[in-house]
């Protein structure tokens, strides 16, 4: 995941097991970043493998072949797919 500078605008609070925080801490320190780094780009990294679990999909054979064949097809409804080409990821800031 990429690391991206920006104003720390709000605040997340959470308590935790003492050694949860020390299991953490040591992650951290060994990753060279604090704490709130650390937590925050594991925290983005599992929230967006969560949200493309739910938008990658698997075929077999019969159905890939079906899929390709519709992705090849003549498109019908230009706007549609302007207006889905156009929408942001799920993890992406709302200002962008």
């Amino acid at each position: 995941m990429a690391s991206t500078v920006a104003t720390r605008e709000t605040t997340i609070n959470l308590r935790a097991p003492s050694a949860q925080r020390a299991l953490i801490d040591q992650a951290a320190q060994l990753a060279g970043k604090s704490r709130t780094d650390f937590m925050l780009e594991a925290s983005c990294e599992k929230a967006q493998r969560l949200l493309l679990d739910r938008t990658l999909f698997a075929l077999n054979e019969t159905g890939f072949k079906r899929f390709a064949e519709v992705l090849d097809a003549p498109l019908e409804n230009r706007e549609v797919l302007a207006r889905l080409l156009s929408r942001r990821a799920a993890w992406e800031p709302a200002d962008k």
